[in-house]
């Protein structure tokens, strides 16, 4: 079963100063973040290059939202301001932020393929 959600995907280029970019991301902009309404679930990543080596992106954040009527809500409320603030602030020229449909599936297992 395909369930489908959706999502703000919000990338971040290598910032200058790494660990000040970490402490203000992490005590200033997540617990802002975290508070949109309609959150169903948060994913971060940080990279670690590529198949081609290394890669612009340092980090990806991503939080879930049942509807993309939920995210778009969720970014006009107060809190959902308060984060994209903070995000001007600790990362004005590193971050990216776009919306994408998350679809999920489990794969199909050897077995299944045989049967």
């Amino acid at each position: 079963m395909t369930t489908s959600t959706h999502k703000l995907v919000i990338l971040f280029n290598h910032p200058s100063d790494p660990a000040e970019f970490e402490r203000r991301w992490s005590e200033e902009f997540v617990p802002l973040a975290e508070k949109m309404p309609g959150l169903k679930r948060v994913v971060v990543s940080h990279t670690h290059g590529g198949p081609a080596g290394p890669v612009d992106i340092y980090l990806v954040h991503e939080l879930y939202f049942e509807s993309m009527a939920a995210l778009t809500a969720a970014m006009g409320s107060p809190e959902g301001v308060a984060a994209g603030q903070c995000l001007l602030r600790i990362a004005p020229k590193i971050v990216t932020l776009l919306f994408a449909e998350h679809m999920e599936d489990m794969p199909m297992t050897h077995s299944a393929h045989s049967e």
